[in-house]
């Protein structure tokens, strides 16, 4: 575990939003870890749609802020936005910085970029793995995805799975809705979508709803972006969901998984489930034993 300072820590966050993986994993980082201390950080201060607000500017400046403090002789910690791959955020943070769960993921489909994340990420994976290994003490990793890139002593001293401290199991309730799904436009993402399983269940008339970005298909009622607060009770009443390979245990799955809604996912990712198996449904990828109650 790292070890965190008595003192007041200034947290640099480029996303605090309670509509995202992103900014949840940094709110349970902060309230896990942080909370107990006196704790500053920027609420994302900056206007949606400004060059500021960009995903490859803020980290930019997040390095800013802490070397800011860091020279006021404080305490920094860099909290989200921290893909493996980017071995600068790593080298260029000041010494000390308390680093908040590394991220990554090892599925890709085949867009444009996937020879990049094939070839090329292995590479600077291993060269932040050089990195941390100098400058920082007991990384956390926000699962256990990137294991197969990072070399035994690295593994045996890190902490892996950190999103698993985001279960929190709520009380039965009635379920009326059958189907929610989560929708991400992003190249990775969007290729993995199921969209066949998605027509499928159309054409069996289940009721289905979105939460994200919009998913332009008939009968699917879209919801956008959702606080957490929103997203848990809509969970709540949910029977089913589907989950992507890209991340099996993403925030929205285990939010799922708190709120006792079943999983689909298909057969030949069955190796990758390690834990809370109960909660999957495994189905074949031509959907022809997809069997599921909705009363």
């Amino acid at each position: 575990m790292q070890k965190l300072s008595k003192e007041k820590i200034f947290c640099w966050t480029c996303d605090y939003s309670s509509k995202t993986g992103e900014g949840n994993l940094a709110r349970l980082f902060l309230s896990e870890k942080i909370a107990k201390k006196k704790v500053y950080y920027p609420k994302m201060f900056f206007k949606k749609g400004s060059i500021f607000n960009y995903k490859y500017i803020l980290p930019l400046i997040g390095i800013v802020f802490c070397w800011y403090f860091y020279f006021k002789k404080k305490n920094t910690a860099y909290i989200n936005y921290l893909p493996l791959w980017n071995c600068f955020i790593f080298f260029l943070l000041p010494p000390n910085t308390i680093l908040g769960p590394i991220t990554g993921g090892a599925y890709y489909s085949k867009n444009s970029d996937y020879y990049i994340r094939k070839f090329i990420f292995p590479i600077l994976y291993k060269l932040s793995e050089l990195i941390i290994s100098f400058r920082y003490k007991n990384p956390i990793f926000s699962t256990s995805l990137l294991k197969k890139f990072l070399n035994n002593k690295t593994i045996k001293n890190s902490e892996f799975d950190y999103v698993f401290n985001y279960i929190n199991k709520t009380k039965f309730k009635k379920k009326t809705i059958d189907f929610v799904v989560y929708f991400k436009q992003h190249k990775n993402k969007e290729k993995l979508f199921n969209y066949e399983l998605i027509n499928k269940l159309i054409e069996l008339k289940f009721n289905i709803y979105c939460v994200g970005d919009q998913l332009t298909l008939k009968k699917v009622r879209n919801l956008g972006f959702l606080s957490k607060k929103n997203l848990n009770y809509l969970l709540s009443k949910t029977r089913y969901t589907i989950c992507s390979p890209e991340n099996i245990y993403s925030l929205y799955t285990l939010d799922c998984i708190n709120n006792n809604v079943k999983i689909l996912i298909q057969k030949n990712f069955n190796k990758n489930i390690y834990k809370y198996r109960k909660q999957f449904i495994f189905i074949r990828s031509d959907f022809k034993d997809l069997k599921v109650k909705v009363k």
